[in-house]
Parts: C-alpha cells; structure tokens; sequence
C-alpha cells in the first residue's frame, strides 16, 4: 500500500458517520447488507446514508455489488487490515533504529 492510498482510506474513517456504516458492516460479516438494513441498524436518512457508502466504496473500503434490485454492501476486510498493517507496520521503528519512518516522511515531500 503506498502513502496516498493509506491516506484516502484514513480519510474515508474520519468521518463519525461512515465509521459507523463501516463498523455496522464489519459486524454484519462477508455476507454484507443491503441498503435498506443497514439504514435501518445507522438510523440514517437514505441520502446521507448513500453520500457515505459511495465515499467509503471509492476509498475502497467496501464493495457495492447488485443483486437484482438490491444492492449489497461488503465490507473490504483485506483492504482494512492492509490499511491497519500499514500504520502498525511503523511500530517502534525509531526505537529499533530503523530507517522505515524516514522513507515515509521522504515519499510524503515529493
């Protein structure tokens, strides 16, 4: 994962509202939820509901799949655990004396 993905995917949780669409989803497991059931578990209105999932879906964090009418929502589990792993990846480096956080810090002046 490089540095401007990690960030969009950051970006895309900061906001209350599409950490609890993504959490909702992460509880609902691989089989995801529908429009509909995960506005009525957010108690969102459809339109804010609909701005969200399509931030958190061009972040990458989950997929929107059709099933006739209905679309499913999944959440991207490898994709969040690529995004986790790549801030944890950080842990300590400067106490190990590596160098990891000075590429990081290089790659963001570009």
């Amino acid at each position: 994962m490089v540095l401007e993905e990690a960030a969009q995917g950051f970006a895309a949780l900061g906001s209350e509202a599409r950490l609890q669409v993504l959490l909702t989803l992460v509880r609902a497991g691989r089989s995801g939820l529908s429009v509909g059931d995960i506005q009525s578990r957010t108690s969102m209105a459809a339109s804010t509901l609909a701005h969200h999932l399509k931030f958190l879906a061009s972040a990458g964090l989950i997929r929107q799949e059709k099933d006739g009418r209905t679309v499913i929502n999944q959440a991207q589990f490898e994709h969040l655990e690529a995004l986790a792993g790549y801030i944890l990846k950080e842990c300590c480096a400067d106490e190990n004396g590596t160098a990891a956080a000075d590429g990081i810090r290089s790659a963001a002046n570009d």
